[in-house]
């Protein structure tokens, strides 16, 4: 689990509530324009220029304007909240050593504690992650003790190495990834800098006749009806938070772009398995009605188990929202679980006492929406598992979903040991997603070794449509870029179909031998 998991939400979640390749191409770089390039807007004709020979500057250096540092200062939103702007568009590059903001002064100074310099003159600190990690480089039998990073890159503001000699003797490897990491340094400050996020503004619910087209981030907003969103940084931070509930919708909408046919990656077990729960989100539009005459039963709520909750149990409801309007004429009843479910939640804590009614004491928010329910619990779900508690699973109903495991780390697979046998034992599709090619191929190669004969893969792993375009670096090594969700693949348990002999067909068979 990043660190930045957390503590970034937490800041989307005010703004909000107040208002893949492993080694990615080159991003755009903005360059802020200089004040005095500006253009003259005055409607006074501009003054001849006099006819005279031009000086030559005592200095080769150009002359530059220098303006007055920004000032931080209060205004009131479009939704009449005050906020204080602390930085503005055209100075959101800063050092994270001598940032404006505390907490990334602080974040500058946990990584200069634990991250290590990834130049090949040190020796390993750990084993490499994948062939692309800059520790395969090093080497234990030379070279000097392993150095925490000190050195801040110019060019992106972040500390990457121990001194400036390691860096400039390693730029070539630095720079596959330092526009990157600036991008990544500018969408940090910009989520502190106090301005009023309209990308967070999403979209209402509309007409079920009006298809949503699923294609892209692009085709999605489009058919959805969001505000245009005209920067590439907006888009970042807006599907920052939409991934997760895109992500599963992706998946289980009767649109998906995932589909059986060629390069779609849905196997037929997967569109089995899939078409059961889309019967379900889907119903016929023949029966029921608003009189008493055309009255029916509804049907059970539609249930995703999103295990090992963390930070997505912290959303803004309104981006869990977007799910059920997709969905017409279906309820949803989100269960998050796990340990760290209540994450960034310290408002809503202590936690309800455990009674007979709420035995594991979620804490249950059943007023969002006649069409979502969402309950927390701060537990390990294998212990809910073995009580019987969300018995029967089925799978016209059910889903289970968990972003971003760890199946395949060592670090922490040790936790789903117990939790996977059950899983697969329930039958339903499971969901899962990855950081980085390499973290979804590690659990893959997991599940596939441990659980190979117990499972069926239904969607074959590759880079999620609904990734967050947002890039993200790990604190404890700031080389290492992911992005939440890249990867998204499902299974779920083996079914096993059995045919019955008629007693006449044995006898029969019998005589003939």
């Amino acid at each position: 689990m990043k660190l930045d998991d957390i503590t970034d939400f937490g800041y989307v979640y005010f703004a909000s509530t107040q208002c893949k390749k492993l080694r990615p191409a080159q991003a755009f770089r903005p360059i802020a324009q200089n004040a005095a390039s500006q253009r003259n807007h005055s409607t006074k004709t501009p003054a001849q220029p006099k006819l005279t020979s031009s000086r030559r500057a005592l200095s080769t250096t150009p002359n530059r304007s220098f303006n007055k540092p920004f000032e931080p200062y209060e205004y009131i939103d479009p939704e009449g909240h005050k906020r204080t702007l602390v930085l503005t568009e055209d100075n959101l590059f800063n050092s994270f050593t001598d940032s404006p903001i505390p907490q990334i002064r602080k974040r500058a100074a946990f990584m200069r504690q634990h991250a290590y310099c990834p130049h090949p003159d040190h020796k390993p600190t750990r084993a490499p992650k994948n062939p692309m990690d800059l520790e395969a480089r090093k080497s234990s039998e030379k070279g000097s003790p392993p150095a925490h990073v000190d050195f801040e890159c110019p060019d992106c503001g972040i500390p990457v190495y121990c001194c400036e000699e390691h860096w400039a003797d390693d730029y070539e490897a630095h720079l596959e990834v330092c526009d990157v990491l600036r991008q990544s340094n500018e969408d940090d400050h910009d989520l502190r800098s106090g301005r009023f996020f309209k990308e967070f503004q999403f979209a209402e619910p509309q007409m079920e006749e009006i298809l949503v087209n699923m294609t892209s981030w692009d085709t999605y907003l489009y058919t959805r009806d969001f505000d245009a969103l005209n920067k590439d940084r907006e888009m970042r931070q807006a599907t920052k938070l939409l991934t997760y509930p895109m992500t599963i919708a992706s998946v289980i909408n009767e649109l998906s772009p995932y589909n059986i046919r060629k390069g779609g990656r849905m196997t037929p077990e997967g569109l089995k398995s899939f078409s059961a729960l889309r019967h379900t989100l889907h119903p016929p539009r023949t029966g029921g009605g608003d009189t008493w005459k055309n009255a029916r039963i509804a049907p059970p709520s539609v249930r995703l188990f999103i295990l090992g909750a963390r930070a997505e149990s912290s959303l803004p409801r309104e981006t869990w929202m977007q799910l059920a309007y997709l969905f017409h004429r279906v309820q949803f009843s989100l269960h998050f679980i796990g340990p760290e479910a209540m994450a960034n939640r310290e408002k809503e804590l202590p936690l309800p006492e455990r009674t007979p009614l709420n035995p594991f004491g979620a804490v249950i928010e059943d007023r969002i929406s006649n069409a979502m329910k969402i309950s927390t619990f701060v537990e390990h779900y294998e212990n809910i598992h073995k009580t019987g508690y969300f018995y029967p699973y089925d799978p016209y109903f059910d889903c289970f979903v968990v972003f971003h495991p760890g199946f395949g780390n060592a670090a922490s697979m040790h936790e789903w040991e117990e939790t996977i046998p059950l899983l697969l034992e329930t039958k339903v599709p499971i969901i899962a997603t990855g950081y980085s090619p390499w973290d979804v191929q590690q659990d893959i190669d997991h599940l596939t070794k441990r659980y190979g004969n117990e499972m069926d893969i239904l969607l074959e792993p590759g880079e999620n449509l609904f990734r967050s375009l947002r890039w993200d670096l790990n604190d404890l090594d700031p080389h290492d870029i992911t992005c939440s969700n890249w990867g998204v693949y499902a299974f779920r348990g083996k079914r096993y179909e059995t045919a019955k002999k008629e007693e006449e067909e044995e006898v029969h068979s019998e005589r003939t031998a």
